[in-house]
């Protein structure tokens, strides 16, 4: 089975290649990036020196016919015209980028700024996270990879979502720590080191183009229209993500945390924690942690969620859904535990 990165140059596709070295079964015989073609990938990434994929050289585009399965390391717009192209081909798609997450096509208009043509491939495209959506994933052929955030927020609030228990007349309250890592591997005068260190401030804090894709599956599960408010945060670590999420619900304690345990007892990659979640405890992982409690003064529950967001935000969780395609077991070459401390 021959697999290509597309935008293998950024951190997600880094990630990927990391991750694919030590996967026996398939292939990477493509690897683009404009900036990059025509160089080897241990030239651009001294990193992958002595691993199997050393001298793969960077190529400035694809070729449909050489692989058969493509994962996407591109801008939205880039994604969303090549996974088309793809699918006509009959190639299998699994998209790193917001392409085709969102059902609701006349969103992309005022959050991503660009008109999604392909309303009936939207309609195709899987959601690809597995802990919700895995039986449709072994049979997709476009699979839209979750964005962090989402990932971390949704599997946090999955066991209420499935019994639906939010309740439509009070918002969900997020506020989202990232680590810089989840701008891309791009300069931006935010994400330099002077403006960074030492340094935490939110951003997009009333139109963040990822709560229309938590608001979306949100309603694609219960059948409820449930509003997020969502604050997201820059922390200066590299990677790490840590969501806190307060829903307003009446319920004891003891049956939170049972419903909790419950949904997520036969799930290889989530960790209910008897503490707060950390992200040093997830990095370089496509674990989950997360923490339950409940606030009885004021009928909150409070959730928090730790991921790593370029692996379970990103690709290793690209990876579990590569799994899923080819029927393998979920969890092949994701065992990996974190480097402690």
């Amino acid at each position: 089975m021959y697999v290509a990165i597309a935008g293998a140059s950024g951190y997600t596709g880094a990630e990927l290649l990391r991750i694919l070295s030590r996967y026996k079964d398939v292939e990477i015989n493509q690897i683009t990036s404009r900036q990059y073609a025509g160089r080897t990938l241990k030239d651009v990434f001294p990193v992958f020196t002595k691993s199997k994929y050393e001298n793969l050289i960077f190529r400035e585009d694809l070729d449909f016919s050489l692989s058969d399965i493509y994962f996407l390391c591109l801008p939205h717009e880039a994604s969303l015209e090549l996974a088309k192209q793809l699918y006509n081909n009959g190639k299998t798609v699994i998209d790193l980028s917001a392409a085709y997450r969102i059902k609701k096509a006349e969103v992309y208009k005022d959050y991503y700024g660009f008109d999604h043509n392909y309303p009936d491939l939207l309609e195709r495209a899987v959601y690809g996270l597995p802990e919700i959506y895995r039986d449709k994933i072994k049979t997709a052929k476009i699979v839209a990879n979750p964005g962090c955030y989402p990932t971390s927020v949704l599997l946090g609030l999955y066991p209420l979502i499935r019994n639906k228990l939010l309740n439509q007349d009070n918002p969900i309250i997020v506020n989202a720590l990232s680590g810089i890592s989840g701008a891309g591997r791009h300069l931006k005068e935010d994400f330099m080191y002077p403006e960074s260190y030492s340094n935490v401030y939110a951003y997009n804090i009333t139109k963040h183009r990822h709560t229309p894709e938590m608001e979306d599956v949100i309603e694609n599960i219960s059948g409820k229209k449930i509003s997020i408010r969502f604050t997201p945060h820059i922390i200066p670590v590299s990677r790490g993500m840590l969501s806190t999420i307060n829903v307003f619900l009446k319920i004891s304690k003891k049956d939170l945390k049972d419903l909790y345990y419950e949904t997520y007892k036969n799930e290889r990659f989530i960790r209910l924690q008897e503490r707060p979640s950390r992200i040093k405890e997830v990095i370089g992982t496509n674990f989950c942690d997360i923490y339950v409690d409940y606030d009885e003064k004021n009928n909150i529950a409070v959730i928090t969620s730790a991921i790593d967001n370029l692996s379970k935000g990103a690709s290793s969780q690209a990876v579990q859904n590569l799994n899923l395609v080819l029927n393998k077991p979920e969890n092949y070459c994701l065992e990996d535990l974190p480097l402690f401390p």
